[in-house]
């Protein structure tokens, strides 16, 4: 593994960028690749031959641009492609699972909710999860239909978020949640709107920073890990309109950066 190379990020759009942000806190000295599939987002009402497909095509872009490995910072694509894409591909794949474990042995009402994708409720991993944890807690979950399509449209602060936002969370908490798993890599920028509608004491976990950590574990362990003081390059690349990727960047950086769009068959 060449210390020097990238680190190669994805997801269906702009909500991996939650994850690329923990990643450059984690592990500064890095470069980074990230490819937004806006074109595509959501996955979560994809099938998964069509989520693997895109994965892979993806991937492939991402190797052929030098990367050492790849984040797939999605809970859909992780849940639908993430063990074809590690025997497909011969270099590490970081996935995101919702976070069903630390809110399990965190509760202490015995109730936790889970916002996701109807498609990450479906994946091998997340089912896994809940056979582990659902003796010792209740698991509710919600599909949060509609998130990402607002998030991806620069729609996060209007009325139709909220509004769907408060759906989905009043009925969980009416049953008595204190922890509630935020499922899909879109769903931290909204973390704001959520902590104004959740009463107090309810923990909201953010998958991120366990990703970023993750990954930084992985790297070390394969001997490929970059130096802090080194140079980092962030590249950022999209299969839809950069408009919307650039701006979220603004909102987390003040570096200067530069958004390509991309054609990934």
């Amino acid at each position: 593994m060449i210390t020097s190379a990238p680190i190669g990020v994805f997801d269906s759009g702009i909500g991996g960028l939650s994850v690329w942000n923990e990643l450059v806190r984690e592990i500064p000295g890095e470069s980074v690749i990230y490819v937004a599939d806006s074109a595509n987002a959501p996955y979560g009402t994809k099938s998964r031959s069509f989520i693997t497909a895109r994965s892979s095509a993806i991937s492939n872009f991402l190797i052929d641009h030098g990367c050492k490995i790849i984040v797939v910072a999605c809970n859909t694509a992780t849940g639908a492609a993430i063990t074809a894409l590690r025997k497909e591909f011969d270099i590490p794949f970081i996935g995101v699972e919702p976070a069903v474990k630390p809110a399990a042995l965190a509760s202490m009402t015995g109730h936790i909710g889970v916002l996701a994708t109807a498609q990450t409720f479906k994946g091998e991993h997340f089912k896994r999860s809940i056979k582990l944890y659902s003796h010792t807690v209740e698991v509710h979950e919600r599909a949060g239909t509609g998130l990402v399509e607002l998030i991806e449209s620069g729609r996060m602060d209007s009325a139709e978020t909220k509004e769907l936002l408060k759906q989905y969370l009043i009925p969980m908490v009416e049953k008595g949640i204190d922890q509630l798993v935020l499922g899909c890599t879109h769903y931290p920028f909204l973390i704001p709107i959520i902590r104004e509608i959740l009463p107090a004491g309810i923990n909201v976990i953010d998958p991120a920073p366990a990703v970023a950590r993750q990954t930084k574990k992985v790297l070390e362990i394969n001997g490929g890990l970059n130096g802090v003081s080194a140079v980092s390059r962030y590249q950022f690349y999209t299969t839809g309109s950069p408009e919307n990727l650039s701006l979220i960047l603004n909102q987390l950086t003040s570096s200067d950066h530069s958004v390509t769009h991309a054609d990934i068959f």
